[in-house]
């Protein structure tokens, strides 16, 4: 009986998963978002649906849920005409054809191009964006007032702030962690796969090159000194909102805690390594077109008309509380200094890969930052051998 019951709920569940899911319908809008973007997109609903006369639907979904719905239900005309969703799904979704290429027109040159290219495979562009985030550098005004534009200044400053017995350092950053640590390897020439005809190559792997090395063995100079204590993201922001670092390396989803504990903070762009600014990893959101939508033409008018236009984007901006990447709203939030700080990193960043091997490469990058930053190895031969299994780990996988 027990057996019977337990396919019986399996049935159930599967049932009630398919209802849920609409799929596209000629002459009829379907588009999946999570609840942000909701309440904006409700609002431009009734202006298109009043001039077109055709009619929206609006789907929430959970923002982690919409690619793995895309998978399931697209192919199988389930799915919707519009996603809205992250850069780093485009390797899976283009290489699996669940999207399709848009056409931005004479409105390209309104978006910053680090944002398209997060969008871009080969050739085409494949989603309209609208936010981006990056990592920078956060200051606490009061201790130092003036944030260093160079790495020969930041590391004046690191060594004139940092007191272990009064435990005041004068920076400080999530460790072992690729993503934080990215910019000081890339500003010099590092990188994660190179590109192959616009599109990223992973068996070109450029995290143990001589630019890599030089910029991690700048940073772990300060480590190996003394300077900078290895700890864990948690403990980083507990130590700067209690007033005991000069600067910590993180994103604007750390503000909200800084402003509530009344920290005077500000948001910039890292130091510039031999002259060469830093490269962190941008992440970018925006509109996708399913492959499979029976409504292509229209889901671009609407997206082109209706999204790509400074009172949408400033009402993404409003609700997601990240810059917005349409430059002229970009340009209403310039005076907001988080915002601006925030572009200021970015604009110089490379998008996080996109492309499925891109999970291969954290465990291995993460094990050589440790082995370095607590001076268990040197840098070029931790990161050789990191780079070493990442390629073993990516030919077994294809």
């Amino acid at each position: 009986m027990k057996k019977y019951l337990i396919l019986f709920l399996a049935l159930a569940m599967f049932f009630s998963f398919t209802a849920l899911i609409s799929a596209s319908e000629e002459g009829k809008l379907l588009i999946w978002a999570d609840e942000n973007r909701i309440k904006v997109l409700n609002t431009v609903k009734d202006q298109f649906e009043a001039e077109y006369g055709i009619s929206i639907e609006i789907q929430e979904k959970a923002f982690g849920d919409i690619r793995d719905n895309m998978a399931v239900g697209g192919a199988s005309g389930e799915g919707p005409d519009i996603i809205v969703g992250a850069h780093d799904w485009l390797g899976a979704l283009v290489s699996n054809g669940l999207i399709s290429p848009i056409e931005l027109g004479d409105k390209k040159d309104d978006f910053y191009p680090v944002a398209l290219e997060a969008f871009s495979w080969g050739e085409d562009i494949y989603a309209l964006p609208y936010a981006i985030e990056s990592v920078g550098l956060i200051y606490n005004k009061n201790i130092i007032p003036d944030p260093p534009k160079n790495f020969t200044t930041f590391e004046t400053i690191v060594k004139n702030v940092t007191d272990k017995k009064k435990e005041m350092y004068g920076f400080i950053m999530p460790q072992p962690d690729p993503y934080h640590t990215f910019p000081f390897m890339s500003a010099t020439g590092g990188y994660v796969f190179g590109l192959q005809e616009g599109v990223l190559n992973p068996l070109d792997i450029g995290l143990n090159n001589d630019g890599a090395t030089l910029g991690l063995q700048k940073l772990d100079k300060l480590y190996e000194d003394g300077y900078i204590p290895f700890v864990d993201y948690q403990t980083m922001t507990s130590l700067f909102t209690n007033g005991q670092v000069g600067m910590m390396l993180t994103g604007p989803w750390a503000l909200p805690a800084l402003a509530e504990a009344g920290i005077d903070y500000g948001f910039t762009q890292l130091p510039h390594i031999e002259g060469q600014p830093p490269k962190p990893f941008v992440g970018v959101q925006g509109f996708m077109i399913s492959a499979f939508s029976k409504n292509k033409i229209l889901a671009q008018a609407f997206l082109n008309e209706f999204i790509a236009n400074k009172e949408t984007m400033m009402a993404l901006y409003e609700e997601g509380s990240r810059p917005p990447v349409y430059i002229p709203a970009a340009e209403e939030v310039a005076d907001n200094p988080d915002m601006a700080g925030v572009l200021e990193s970015a604009a110089d960043g490379i998008p996080m890969p996109s492309i499925p091997e891109m999970a291969s490469v954290w465990e291995a990058w993460s094990d050589a930052l440790e082995l370095v930053l607590t001076q268990k190895q040197d840098v070029k031969p931790a990161l050789d051998n990191a780079v070493a299994q990442i390629e073993k780990a990516i030919k077994s996988s294809q």
